[in-house]
């Protein structure tokens, strides 16, 4: 179900999902907004107990409806978080959905696997690419999800903005390839004596519209510090 929030950052709206009956799980009720949480509610009518509310993160297009979800089903709440109702940690199970941490475009960032399908939260989004938070390692975290996700064998993937996968390995395959990209043409750019970061976004993210930009910036401070882990930072 698709949340009435359009924007740059949320696509054509936060997507919001249910999966199975008696009991049933939502995934990321998103946005405070309470249209979406009135259909949230009617859908959930004829599918008996909502055994859970599970989160990939924190961020508030995805948590926000979080609280009126829970005044009117007293359905505990899944995330990372350590004071959540249920911690989430790596393999735990709640009915079909097995949780997979995948940090990057946040710390508290986790995907959900039930059988061949994901639900990936903004690890990977419908169409374009999603921002990595500039937190230390958060980018070799980042790849080191979507390579994980990379090694399922998955059938679809259920993305927190934007239409189903269909072709989850290639596009999964294509983050890979465009983050790698990304490194390439900043080490470049770093070569060429570029050091400012707004060159630094000039000369990489040119085709990134002024809107997303404070986004790439907070990418383009994430890929610094993957270099500068690994020792590939210029003085």
């Amino acid at each position: 179900m698709r949340a009435p929030n359009p924007g740059p950052y949320t696509l054509s709206g936060t997507n919001s999902w249910i999966i199975g009956r008696d009991p049933a799980y939502v995934i990321d009720p998103g946005p405070q907004d309470r249209s979406h949480l009135d259909a949230l509610l009617a859908a959930l009518e004829g599918r008996g107990a909502l055994a859970a509310i599970l989160l990939t993160h924190d961020h508030p297009d995805h948590s926000g409806a979080v609280e009126g979800l829970v005044a009117h089903t007293g359905a505990p709440v899944a995330a990372m978080a350590a004071d959540a109702d249920i911690a989430l940690v790596d393999g735990l199970t709640l009915g079909p959905l097995r949780a997979i941490p995948t940090p990057g475009h946040s710390s508290d960032h986790v995907a959900f696997v039930a059988g061949p399908v994901c639900f990936s939260g903004d690890t990977v989004l419908g169409e374009g690419s999603v921002f990595v938070a500039p937190d230390p390692g958060a980018l070799a975290a980042y790849l080191a999800g979507l390579r994980r996700l990379r090694a399922l064998d998955l059938e679809l993937i259920a993305p927190g903005h934007g239409p189903l996968i269909t072709d989850p390995r290639g596009t999964l395959d294509a983050y890979l390839a465009h983050r790698l990209d990304r490194e390439r043409r900043l080490l470049e750019a770093l070569a060429d004596g570029l050091r400012e970061p707004e060159e630094l976004l000039d000369r990489v993210w040119s085709e990134v519209p002024a809107q997303l930009r404070p986004a790439a910036r907070w990418t383009l401070e994430a890929h610094l510090g993957k270099l500068a882990d690994e020792g590939r930072l210029p003085r």
